[in-house]
């Protein structure tokens, strides 16, 4: 989820200045809320690559379960914010002074497939992880 909090943070927020993360107050309080999300995808990613130099520590680092995880994050995180934050709470929109019907089935559309992609990359990599482990296990 940090990866794409950064990316959104950066792109979004940052290059397109589309909208900040709290849009229903001054632009300064708009800064100040995209410094936090800022922070937290930092913080998000920092303990995710602590969590990851563990992994590779005990040997026990798995790049499609890793990759699939990462693709659930994106989309779980993406579906989130187009959902709850646009829709439901409606703290920011993805942008202003446009029509947003492509815009919210885009993001959302977007977020799905990712979502979907991280679940089924993670099942396929559970069943070859466990043929892998089961066969090893047997040659013991």
């Amino acid at each position: 989820m940090g990866c794409i909090a950064f990316i959104d943070e950066v792109v979004f927020h940052q290059l397109l200045h589309w909208h900040h993360f709290y849009d229903r107050s001054t632009t300064s309080a708009g800064l100040v809320s995209d410094g936090l999300l800022h922070a937290f995808s930092w913080f998000a990613s920092v303990a995710s690559l602590f969590l990851l130099a563990d992994l590779r520590r005990k040997k026990s680092w798995a790049i499609k379960r890793w990759v699939s995880g990462l693709l659930i994050g994106a989309g779980f995180f993406q579906l989130y914010d187009g959902i709850v934050h646009h829709k439901l709470m409606q703290i920011h929109q993805i942008r202003y002074g446009v029509d947003l019907t492509i815009y919210d089935w885009s993001w959302n559309i977007a977020g799905a497939l990712l979502l979907i992609a991280g679940v089924v990359g993670l099942f396929a990599s559970g069943r070859h992880s466990s043929s892998a482990e089961q066969k090893a296990f047997k040659d013991e």
